[in-house]
């Protein structure tokens, strides 16, 4: 038991710690306070976003709380509110509706106006509407600055708007900075002149080409919008040519795949061709330089008489160096690397080519 005392007991502090720590920023959270103090009313244009429990405020210190929002004569609204440790304000005290932050929470302002000094509001007493202020209208506010907003950082957004709200409430100390932020954010625009000079200058150009095309572009568009109803009104035929053309690659792909590797074959002894021919390139060339005057002194030779006789002596299909052990060839054909045919007679025989080579 004594070992576990004083983890207990930790345990216990912590959690009472934990506990009036999120009761009190709940509180925070939720503007809850005391409900007591002196109450009074003002009346309002409008009071969108104001939520009872909203701060009251005199010169930037909370004094109160919003209590109850209510309608007054159809068209205006009544904010019940509390004031602590006092139990008057002056007589010509005013009211407006600020913003607290930029997500949309607001809390009424309390100043002193314009009038006879030395009155007083007791407890239960209205602000009239004409020394009330409505919040701002951040919608027509921000469309006005929404063509500078679309050239800054999201950072700089905030910062501008949150002291734009700040000077249309009429805070005092916010102008000069604002105006300093504005300066400069118009600087950092400025800075960039030149690539926006060159995008402009770009653009001309290519507006100008556009422009001294325009009989193309519109033949283009015309020729375009032409094969586009062809198309269309083609859909049927176009469909079936996809189709027959899905059936025409499965065929290809079936006539392919058994010849597959005799292709990879022959490209291989290609290849072993090219680099031969490629090796002996000057020989190539010259044969075929001389090959025609050759094959010319022949025709010349052959038009006088019958000096020429061609014969068959044998046939037999070869393919690569004569030992290919299987081929996928089609059906029909005769047997690879074999004599089809042989001529039996003498001068087809090696004694008989001797004595037709010495006559």
């Amino acid at each position: 038991m004594r070992g576990l005392a004083a983890p207990l007991v930790k345990l216990i502090v912590f959690a009472v710690v934990t506990i009036l720590a999120t009761g009190l920023l709940a509180a925070t959270i939720a503007n809850l306070g005391g409900g007591g103090g002196t109450k009074f009313n003002a009346i309002f244009s409008d009071v969108t976003s104001l939520n009872e429990g909203d701060e009251v405020r005199i010169a930037g210190v909370r004094v109160g709380q919003v209590e109850k929002i209510a309608i007054h004569d159809d068209r205006e609204a009544e904010v019940q509110f509390t004031v602590s440790e006092r139990d008057w304000l002056p007589a010509s005290t005013t009211a407006t509706i600020r913003f607290r932050n930029l997500v949309g929470q607001r809390y009424i302002a309390l100043e002193q106006g314009e009038g006879q000094q030395g009155m007083k509001m007791s407890g239960g007493d209205t602000i009239p509407m004409e020394r009330t202020k409505p919040a701002v209208n951040l919608t027509t506010l921000f469309d006005g600055f929404r063509p500078l907003f679309q050239t800054l950082s999201a950072d700089d957004v905030n910062k501008l708007s949150y002291q734009i709200i700040q000077v249309f409430q009429g805070e005092s100390g916010t102008i000069t900075e604002l105006v300093k932020n504005t300066a400069s954010l118009t600087n950092t625009v400025a800075d960039k002149d030149r690539v926006i000079g060159a995008v402009i200058n770009n653009l001309n150009d290519v507006l100008a080409t556009v422009n001294q095309r325009d009989d193309q572009l519109d033949s283009l568009i015309v020729n375009t919008q032409q094969l586009v109803t062809g198309l269309a009104n083609e859909r049927g035929t176009v469909g079936s040519a996809v189709t027959s053309l899905a059936g025409l690659t499965d065929a290809t792909a079936d006539l392919l795949e058994p010849t597959r590797p005799s292709i990879q074959e022959s490209i291989t002894s290609l290849n072993t061709l090219a680099t031969t021919l490629n090796r002996n390139s000057d020989t190539v060339n010259s044969v075929l330089q001389t090959l025609p005057v050759k094959l010319e002194k022949l025709g010349r030779a052959a038009s006088y008489g019958s000096w020429f006789q061609f014969y068959l002596c044998g046939v037999d299909i070869v393919a690569g160096p004569g030992t290919a052990p299987q081929l996928n060839l089609p059906t029909g054909l005769p047997t690879v690397n074999q004599p089809i045919y042989t001529n039996s007679a003498k001068r087809c025989t090696q004694d008989g080519l001797q004595e037709l080579q010495t006559r």
